[in-house]
C-alpha cells in the first residue's frame, strides 16, 4: 500500500494505492475529509467488432452504507437503479475524461466510481472526477490525462475553493469545472454550474481563482504517475491505404462539399435530393432532413462502390472513417477560413424564433418554443403541497416542489426506436433545465403550489435542452406562476484547426454539433447566468475562448428574450380556471392533533365532506387544495372553527353533548366543548340538569372563564341575560 497526501482548500487530500481491484487495469482510493471513493477502470483485450464510435461507459455508484443509512421500501433494501443525481455525476465525469482518449481507440472501456464513505460535508462528485483521472492515469489504458477539478463558490467573504454543503447554500453560484494542461497552460475541458443570475466576469474570476490549486493538483498527480504508473498499451494508428483514399476522393469529387454546403453545388449531385434543381437545393440548405438525406445517399453510394470492388469489412470500415474525417475537415475549413456555415447563417446568427403560449385548452399552462427546426412543447401542472416529490438518496433526504422533466421521443429526430422510459441524456437535460429555472421560482410562502413542467421535444436539430429552458419559462408565465424573470438558453460551438485558429458559433445544430469541438450551453436571464454546461472534443479551451463564448452567449440570450417578450412579457395575473386553488391557515401547532382527530377521523371527515386535499406542516401551516374555491372555503371555515382560540365573554350557540350530575358539556365549536355547571343553568337553584337541558339540544352559552388547564367554563343564564 502506498499513500500520497496533498493540502487542498485547507483540507487533506489522500490518495491510497493498495490494489483492491487488482484485476482491473487501474484502481485507486481517494479520500477528502471523510468522504472516500474507489475508482476502477477496465479495458477489453480486443476492439469492439464493427465499432464506429468510442465505446466508453462511466458508472457512478452511490451506496447507502457510505452515509450510514438503510433505505428503500419495506421489502427491498439493496440499492436499485441509480438516482438522478448519480446519473448526472456519471455524465459529468464522462464529459471530462472522454476527450482525452485517442481517436482511433475502439476497445471497450468502463470506468466505475463507487462512493464508500460520505461525511455530509464534502461532495463526492468532485472527488470522483479526481479518482477517475488517477485510475486512468496509473493504468495501462491509453489516456492523455491527468485532469484536475475544482469547485468554486462565492459568499459574502469572497471566493471559496471546494466549499462545503453549508457554504454552497449561501453561495451566489456553484461552479464545478475540470482542466487539463498543455505547454504549462491551463485548458478548461468541462464546466457544470448553477448560478443566481451571475455575471460573466464572476465566472472568469472563479476560474482564475482556482488556477494555482489546479496546477498543484496536476503536479501532484504527475508525481504519482511517475512513481507507480504503468506503461500505456500501444494503440497503433490504422495504416494509411493511399490507394483506397485516392479512389474514395475520385469517387466523391465535389459531392461531399455539395452535400454539406448545397448552395455551392454547380451540377446535379448526391446533394440535390431527388430531381431538385440547384436553386431548390440551395433553398433547402436550412432543412436538416435534406442535408441528412444527401449525406446518407452519398455514404450509401460510396459503400456500395467499395463493397462491389473489394467486399472486405476492413475496406468498408476504412471508407466510413475516411468519409467521417473528410466531413469534419470540410466543415472546419469552410467555417474557419470562410466563416461559412452549412445553413448559410453568420457565425453569431440565431435561427428564426417563434413562440406560442396557451396552446392546450385544459392544461394549467403551455407553450411552444421554436428555434429553427428545434421545437420544445412545455406543459405545466400545478398541484397541492402534498404532491411534492419525496427524495431519498445517499446524500439527499427531503422534498422537491419544482420539477422539470424532459422527453426526447424518437420521432423528434425522424427515427424509430423502442420507448423504454427516460435515458441518461433525458434525465441529465431535465435536471439541467430544472436547476437553471429554480432560482426564479417563487418561494412556497408566496406560491404554495407544487410545480411540474414537462418539455416534449417534438422536433430536434440542435440544443433542445436550451430550447426547453425557454419553453418552460413561457409555460410558467402562461400558468400565472409569479416567476421573477423570463429565462432562456443558447448553445455555442467551436471549430479549431489545430494551429491556433478558431471560430465560435452561436446556436449550433446538426453537423456543427457532431463535428464541432465544443458544446457550450448557457441559460440565464437578461441580468445574469443561471446555468452552464460545457464539454469539448479537444483537450480543452483557454480563458480567451471561454470569455468570448460567455459574451456571445449573453448577446444571444438577450436577443431571444426580446422575441419571447413579444408573446408574453410577464406572468398572467390569474391562474388557469382548471388549476386547483390553495387556501392557507396558520394554526397553533398544539391544535394539529385536534384537526387530525383520533386515527385521522376529523381530517378525513373534512376531506370527504368538502372534496379537498389537506396538508399540515409541523409549524401549524395548513394548506387546503380544492378544485373549486367554494369547497376550499368550506374546509377552511371548518378548520378555523376547530382551532379557534375561544375567549372569555364570547357567546355561542352550542349543542349539548353529555349530561352529568354536576352540569352539561356543550360543544361550542367542532371538537371544542365547555362545561355549563349546574349553578350556571338558571337564576334559581336547579335540582337536576335534565330539568333545564336535554342531550342534542341547541342552547346559547357564554364563555365565563378559561382556566389554567385550558378548560372552558360556560354559562347558560348569563347568555340568556345578555340576549
Amino acid at each position: 500500500m502506498e499513500k500520497f497526501n496533498l493540502e487542498l482548500g485547507g483540507k487533506k487530500l489522500e490518495v491510497i494505492i493498495r490494489k483492491l481491484a487488482e484485476q482491473a487495469n487501474g484502481d485507486v482510493l481517494v479520500r477528502y475529509g471523510d468522504t472516500e471513493l474507489l475508482a476502477t477502470c477496465v479495458m477489453s483485450k480486443d476492439e469492439k467488432e464493427n465499432a464506429d464510435f468510442f465505446p466508453l461507459t462511466v458508472e457512478y455508484e452511490e451506496k447507502y452504507y457510505a452515509a450510514g443509512k438503510i433505505r428503500g421500501s419495506r421489502y427491498i433494501k439493496r440499492e436499485a437503479k441509480p438516482s438522478d443525481e448519480a446519473i448526472c455525476n456519471a455524465r459529468l465525469i464522462d464529459r471530462a475524461i472522454r476527450p482525452l482518449f485517442p481517436k482511433n481507440l475502439f476497445r471497450e472501456i468502463q470506468v466505475i466510481i463507487t462512493v464508500l464513505s460520505w461525511d455530509a460535508e464534502n461532495d463526492p462528485d468532485l472527488i470522483g472526477l479526481l479518482a477517475a483521472s488517477l485510475a486512468l492515469s496509473i493504468s495501462d489504458i491509453p489516456w492523455q490525462g491527468p485532469i484536475a477539478a475544482a469547485r468554486v463558490g462565492k459568499t459574502e467573504i469572497g471566493l471559496i475553493l471546494n466549499p462545503s454543503y453549508l457554504d454552497r447554500e449561501k453561495s451566489q453560484f456553484d461552479l464545478l469545472f475540470a482542466v487539463t494542461r498543455e505547454s504549462n497552460e491551463i485548458l478548461v475541458n468541462m464546466i457544470e454550474s448553477h448560478c443566481e443570475e451571475t455575471e460573466e466576469k464572476s465566472i472568469l474570476e472563479a476560474v482564475d481563482f482556482a488556477k494555482k490549486d489546479l496546477q498543484k493538483l496536476l503536479d501532484f498527480q504527475q508525481e504519482i504517475i511517475k512513481k507507480i504508473g504503468k506503461e500505456k498499451a500501444a494503440i497503433l494508428p490504422p495504416e494509411k491505404d493511399i490507394e483506397l483514399e485516392k479512389e474514395i476522393k475520385e469517387f466523391l469529387g465535389q459531392n461531399l462539399q455539395n452535400a454539406l454546403f448545397p448552395a455551392s453545388a454547380e451540377a446535379a449531385s448526391f446533394a440535390e435530393v431527388a430531381s431538385a434543381t440547384k436553386a431548390e437545393s440551395a433553398g433547402k440548405q436550412k432543412d436538416k432532413q435534406a442535408r441528412t438525406e444527401a449525406m446518407d445517399n452519398l455514404k450509401e453510394e460510396l459503400l456500395k462502390f467499395i463493397e462491389k470492388k473489394y467486399d472486405t469489412p476492413e475496406k468498408i470500415k476504412y471508407a466510413k472513417i475516411f468519409l467521417e474525417n473528410g466531413t469534419e475537415r470540410i466543415l472546419q475549413e469552410n467555417i474557419i477560413n470562410n466563416e461559412k456555415r452549412p445553413d448559410g447563417r453568420k457565425l453569431d446568427e440565431i435561427r428564426e424564433i417563434n413562440c406560442e403560449v396557451g396552446l392546450l385548452p385544459r392544461t394549467h399552462g403551455s407553450s411552444l418554443f421554436c428555434r429553427g427546426q428545434t421545437k420544445a412543447l412545455s406543459i405545466l401542472t400545478l398541484g397541492a403541497p402534498g404532491d411534492q416529490q419525496l427524495l431519498e438518496g445517499m446524500e439527499i433526504v427531503g422534498k422537491k416542489r419544482f420539477m422539470h422533466h424532459y422527453n426526447f421521443p424518437p420521432y423528434s429526430s425522424g427515427e424509430i426506436k423502442p420507448m423504454r422510459g427516460p435515458g441518461r441524456r433525458e434525465i441529465g437535460h431535465g435536471l439541467l433545465v430544472e436547476k437553471a429555472l429554480l432560482p426564479l421560482i417563487p418561494s412556497s410562502d408566496e406560491f404554495p403550489y407544487t410545480i411540474r413542467v414537462v418539455s416534449e421535444i417534438v422536433s430536434s436539430n440542435g440544443s433542445s435542452s436550451m430550447a426547453s429552458v425557454s419553453a418552460a419559462s413561457l409555460a410558467l408565465m402562461d400558468a400565472g406562476v409569479p416567476i421573477k424573470k423570463a429565462a432562456t438558453g443558447i448553445a455555442l460551438g467551436l471549430m479549431t484547426d489545430g494551429s491556433g485558429k478558431y471560430k465560435i458559433l452561436t446556436d449550433i445544430q446538426g453537423p456543427e454539433d457532431h463535428h464541432g469541438d465544443m458544446d457550450f450551453k448557457v441559460a440565464g436571464t437578461k441580468d445574469g447566468i443561471l446555468a452552464i454546461q460545457m464539454d469539448v472534443k479537444i483537450k480543452g479551451i483557454n480563458e480567451k475562448i471561454l470569455e468570448e463564448t460567455l459574451e456571445a452567449a449573453k448577446k444571444a440570450r438577450i436577443k431571444i428574450l426580446g422575441e419571447m417578450e413579444k408573446v408574453i412579457s410577464r406572468p398572467r395575473p390569474e391562474l388557469s380556471p382548471f388549476a386547483p386553488r390553495i387556501l392557507t391557515i396558520q394554526i397553533n401547532p398544539d391544535k394539529i392533533r385536534e384537526v387530525i382527530g383520533p386515527g385521522g377521523k376529523i381530517i378525513n371527515e373534512i376531506i370527504d365532506e368538502c372534496g379537498v386535499q389537506i396538508d399540515i406542516e409541523d409549524s401549524g401551516m395548513v394548506f387546503i387544495t380544492a378544485e373549486k374555491e367554494t369547497a376550499g372555503r368550506k374546509a377552511k371555515e371548518w378548520i378555523e372553527n376547530i382551532t379557534r382560540e375561544v375567549k372569555a365573554g364570547e357567546i355561542f350557540q352550542g349543542k349539548v353533548k353529555r349530561i352529568m350530575a354536576f352540569g352539561a358539556f356543550v360543544e361550542i365549536l367542532p371538537g371544542q366543548e365547555g362545561l355549563v355547571h349546574i349553578s350556571q343553568l338558571a337564576n334559581y337553584r336547579v335540582n337536576k340538569v335534565e330539568d333545564i337541558v336535554k342531550i342534542g339540544q341547541m342552547i346559547p352559552v357564554k364563555v365565563i372563564e378559561i382556566d389554567e388547564q385550558g378548560r372552558i367554563n360556560l354559562s347558560l343564564k348569563e347568555a340568556q341575560m345578555k340576549k
